[in-house]
């Protein structure tokens, strides 16, 4: 066992990840920085199944990242924590989390396309959490791919800046120039080990000028003494450069931009420059806000020497154990420290940590101490789980938790035989333990066992893990999309409960409360909202106990779990206790809950069903000769398009389109455009269709 990081100055760390649309490029430009700082021995390919960070049998099938990967690597005396995200949709849960514990990001664009609809996801992710962001354009070697649309994309999409570092080289042969250095790049050798830097000829300065006062100009917005350089047309030094670049990229006015491609082994180094030299330290990020549980708030610095404060952001079953992905805030910690968990209501759990580990990818190395700024691996606790925090026992708190999306499709699945149902039922809930976005529910019609997920592609490789790395045989059904209700129009009901209960001892019990309940919708993604504080009191001048108060709420919640039409659960919607009618003792709590709920279910009766699907935010990309028929076919499944584009010899489709009439709809698409079309979907919201 070792130390990790050897006491290693916080400024010397970096954590990254690396995030992009599906297929831009990520892992193959993690595999090249890993190799190129000495972390890896080889590159390996994501088309060959051969990637060191997609270490899952259903990664290396697909040729996709499903799961997060955290890996570290040197570079120029930095310590680079870096997290290799999923690009598909339907693993957004990955990105959400990453970027909760990251400081900062690198973004991954294709030089073809710029930012396509994930990219956006991705971008709101890291918006959320404030985190500076460089750009690295990928592909510049293919057809078609232009560097400057790929910023304008940028510009338009994002709505943020984005500042070149490096171009491509305008004579081609896959050089790069360093616009502060001055430098044409080249990378020679076998895998683009050998780099190369020459000072750039001036005709080459004079065509890539434009880049460069662009750069200059946005730099000095923030240091007097260079902005005085800039319009006397001085040449400035380029650590002055660096510096200044460096203070807008952390104030978040502008993303440093790179140029290459990662398969062809271009503009990789350059790019690990720009993540030490440019993306900030753990101590440069803003402190993290807890919550104490007297309900004041506590800024936690990055302190080794302070109290105990981390966040779960990953649970993974690890060879057959429950393991937990943590980053450390605040403290130190130890195998064999005592941990607070704290929970809902005051709850307080604590456990002992087992083991600590170093990762990288499926590796996992033994250390005997982490601290503040470190991401690491913890074995031995059972009940910590995703986005949960821990915390010194004597000194609580609680983190910022990570926010989880609602799935969207459900499947029905079953045990094959009655002796795999226990195996079943253990596997899926370690796999909801691993994902917060799966979710195991009982349809209460048909009494089947649903998986629940965001998406075809989620679901296919939940069961493929199930049948793999569980060894349960399984039988699915057909995907069925997740359905939400509101109320057509606004409605009012009243309700008489009157009941005589005949209780254990032979005792009749009478019961009766009166109740008038309003119900309205609401505007699409408003929630639902229940108004029982000050209802009218008949006979007038009788006032509610505390109890009687909360019954009130109570009997609205009972009714407003399910809609009117499908049973399927309510939003949008507003409901107003408006009159409660009391008959003396007869009127306890449970008589008005059940006025209450009898009143609202009559309401939302009268006020009639909505049901709302899932929409999804949809591109799809076809050839230009195929763009009539794709068009055609979408407005027959309901679609609303949005905008059409023209990219070179393909043609881009952005429309909304209810999920259910996209089931399946890659099979269709690839038979309208002889295997060239492809889509993408993100989901926006549940609405009529």
């Amino acid at each position: 066992m070792g130390k990790a990081l050897e006491l290693l100055d916080l400024n010397g760390v970096r954590n990254i990840g690396v995030a992009a649309h599906v297929d831009a490029g990520k892992t193959t430009l993690t595999e090249r920085m890993l190799y190129y700082a000495g972390a890896s021995h080889k590159i390996g390919e994501v088309h060959e199944g051969a990637a060191h960070m997609d270490y899952m049998a259903e990664e290396q099938e697909h040729g996709i990242t499903i799961t997060a990967a955290v890996t570290r690597l040197p570079w120029r005396g930095h310590l680079i924590q870096l997290i290799d995200t999923p690009g598909h949709v339907d693993f957004t849960i990955e990105v959400e989390r990453s970027m909760r514990v990251l400081d900062g990001c690198v973004i991954v664009l294709d030089g073809v396309r710029g930012v396509e609809p994930q990219t956006e996801t991705v971008w709101q992710q890291r918006t959320r959490f404030q985190l500076p962001a460089l750009f690295f354009v990928n592909k510049l070697d293919r057809p078609g791919a232009d560097f400057a649309r790929a910023l304008a994309t940028v510009r338009e999409r994002l709505a943020v800046e984005p500042v070149a570092v490096t171009v491509p080289d305008p004579a081609g042969a896959g050089a790069v120039i360093h616009l502060i250095e001055g430098t044409r790049l080249r990378f020679g050798g076998e895998r683009g080990e050998q780099l190369s830097a020459l000072p750039c000829d001036a005709v080459t300065w004079a065509q890539v000028r434009p880049w460069r006062e662009t750069l200059l100009l946005a730099v000095a917005e923030l240091d007097d003494a260079l902005a005085e350089q800039v319009l006397t047309e001085q040449e400035p030094d380029p650590e002055a450069v660096w510096m200044a670049l460096r203070q807008v990229t952390l104030a978040g006015r502008v993303c440093p931009c790179f140029a290459g491609s990662a398969l062809r082994n271009q503009g990789v180094q350059p790019l690990l420059d720009g993540v030490t030299r440019l993306l900030p330290a753990p101590t440069e990020r803003p402190p993290s806000l807890a919550q104490r549980p007297d309900g004041t708030c506590e800024a936690v610095v990055m302190d080794a020497a302070g109290p105990l404060a981390a966040l779960v952001f990953k649970v993974q079953m690890w060879e057959g154990r429950r393991h937990l992905f943590a980053r450390l805030y605040r403290g130190t910690l130890r195998p064999g420290d005592l941990v607070a968990i704290p929970g809902p209501r005051g709850q307080m759990r604590q456990e002992r940590v087992a083991r600590l580990f170093e990762v990288d990818a499926n590796h996992k190395s033994r250390i005997d101490e982490a601290s503040a700024g470190q991401i690491v691996l913890l074995a031995g606790l059972r009940w910590a789980t995703t986005g949960d925090t821990l915390c010194a026992p004597e000194h609580p708190l609680w983190l910022e938790r990570i926010e989880t999306r609602a799935p969207v499709l459900g499947l029905a699945i079953e045990a094959q035989s009655g002796a795999d149902e226990d195996k079943l039922l253990e596997a899926l809930d370690k796999l909801q333990q691993e994902d917060p976005t799966l979710r195991v529910e009982e349809d209460p019609e048909t009494g089947q066992r649903v998986l629940r997920g965001m998406g075809e592609l989620h679901l296919q490789i939940a069961g493929e893990r199930l049948r793999r790395e569980f060894n349960v045989n399984i039988r699915v059904g057909s995907p069925d999309v997740v359905t939400r209700e509101t109320i057509e129009r606004a409605a009012t009901a009243s309700s008489l409960f009157h009941r005589l209960i005949e209780q254990p001892d032979g005792k009749k019990l009478e019961m009766k409360a009166g109740a008038r309940v309003a119900v309205e919708p609401l505007p699409r993604g408003a929630g639902v909202t229940v108004s029982a504080d000050a209802p009218q009191v008949m006979p007038a001048g009788l006032e509610l106990n505390p109890a009687q108060r909360e019954a009130l709420a109570a009997g609205a919640d009972d009714v407003l779990a399910t809609g009117p039409t499908r049973g399927a659960p309510l939003q949008d919607v507003a409901l107003r206790v408006l009159e409660v009618e009391l008959f003396g003792a007869l009127s306890s709590p449970q008589a008005l809950r059940v006025a209450v709920a009898e009143a609202a279910r009559k309401a939302l009766a009268q006020a009639g069903g909505l049901v709302l699907r899932p929409i999804m935010t949809t591109e799809v990309v076809v050839p230009e000769s195929d763009v009539g028929a794709v068009l055609g076919d979408l407005q027959a499944r309901r679609a609303v398009i949005r905008d059409t584009a023209t990219l070179g010899e393909m043609s881009v489709i952005q429309c909304d389109c209810p999920l259910d009439r996209l089931l399946g709809y890659i099979t269709d698409l690839r038979g309208m455009t002889r295997g060239r079309g492809q889509f993408t979907m993100t989901f926006d919201r549940f609405d009529s269709a």
